[in-house]
C-alpha cells in the first residue's frame, strides 16, 4: 500500500488526464505487476444560469476517472453522474391536470479517441431528459422548467436511448455505457434502464 501512496505523492497534489497513464506505468514498475488500475472520483461544479431570470448558481456533478494498464496497453474511461428530471409520458396521457415526474440520476461512462470535455458529457445527458436541474430558480424559472418537462415526457428507457443517439453521433466516443435510475415519486420502486455500446 505504501508504494501506491508514494507513486501518487510523487506527482504532487494535482492528478489530471495527462499524468494518469504515467502513474499507471509507475505502479506497474514499483509493484512488479502485469496490470494496474486506478479510479478517482470527485465533485465537479458547473455554473448554470436559470432559464428566465438568468440567476446564477453552481450545480454539483460527480465525475469518475477510471484507468487501467495491461502490459503495453492502457484504457481510460470518464464517467459523469448527472441528476435530471423526467416526466412520465403515461401519466401525462391519462391525466387531465398534470403528470407525475421524478428525479433521475444518469451515469454516462465513455472511452474516446480524442479529448472530450466533462461539460459536453453533462450537456449530452441534460438535453436528453425532460428537464435539467438548477441550483437557483425564481418563480418564472420554475414555471419554465416544469413546463419544459411537461412538453418533453420521457420514460427511463427513452432517456438512455436519447443519450445513446447523441453518443453515437459523436465521432470521438468509441464506447459508452448509459445507466439511468428514476427515483419514482408515486411508486414504491425505482425504474432503471441501461444501454452499452462497444
Amino acid at each position: 500500500m505504501s508504494r501506491f501512496i508514494e507513486v501518487l505523492n510523487h506527482h504532487g497534489s494535482v492528478i489530471h488526464v495527462d499524468n494518469i497513464k504515467v502513474i499507471l506505468r509507475e505502479l506497474q514498475a514499483r509493484l512488479d505487476a502485469e496490470a494496474a488500475h486506478v479510479e478517482f472520483e470527485f465533485p465537479y461544479f458547473i455554473e448554470k444560469k436559470a432559464p428566465v431570470t438568468g440567476a446564477s448558481g453552481l450545480l454539483e456533478y460527480s465525475v469518475r476517472f477510471s484507468a487501467a494498464a495491461y502490459q503495453n496497453n492502457s484504457e481510460f474511461e470518464v464517467a459523469v453522474m448527472v441528476p435530471v428530471t423526467t416526466l412520465c409520458p403515461c401519466s401525462k396521457a391519462i391525466s387531465r391536470k398534470g403528470a407525475h415526474n421524478q428525479r433521475s440520476l444518469v451515469t454516462l461512462a465513455v472511452r474516446f479517441s480524442s479529448p472530450i470535455w466533462i461539460e459536453d458529457l453533462v450537456r449530452m445527458v441534460e438535453t436528453s431528459a425532460s428537464a435539467e436541474l438548477f441550483s437557483l430558480l425564481k418563480r418564472p424559472d420554475e414555471k419554465a422548467v416544469t413546463e419544459r418537462a411537461y412538453d418533453h415526457p420521457v420514460f427511463v428507457e427513452d432517456l438512455v436511448r436519447n443519450i445513446a443517439v447523441k453518443a453515437n453521433a459523436d465521432p470521438r466516443i468509441l464506447w459508452y455505457r448509459v445507466e439511468a435510475e428514476n427515483y419514482e415519486s408515486i411508486h414504491n420502486h425505482n425504474a432503471y434502464a441501461m444501454i452499452e455500446k462497444g
